[in-house]
């Protein structure tokens, strides 16, 4: 248990951003899984229509530093690439 009151501050403040970052990581992972499904379902369209929203939403959860700014963008560079090649 925490002995002093800024420590007690602290871990509350802990508590609160470590649910938040659950959040932000969650909605990462679940536009990662709706990308992903259009592109296994061979659903080239819906993939395109979705792809700025995909990009704002990765962009913004990695600003806030839930996911790191490199990963998000490699995440965003393959599935562009998986785009891509489906139109062939």
């Amino acid at each position: 248990m925490p002995n002093t009151k800024s420590a007690r501050r602290r871990t509350k403040k802990t508590k609160i951003q470590t649910s938040v970052n659950k959040i932000r990581k969650s909605k990462y992972k679940s536009a990662v899984k709706q990308m992903s499904d259009y592109i296994t379902a061979g659903k080239a369209k819906k993939a395109r229509d979705f792809l700025p929203k995909f990009y704002s939403q990765l962009m913004k959860i990695a600003k806030t530093g839930a996911v790191s700014k490199k990963a998000a963008s490699r995440k965003i560079s393959r599935v562009t690439q998986r785009i891509n090649n489906l139109k062939k």
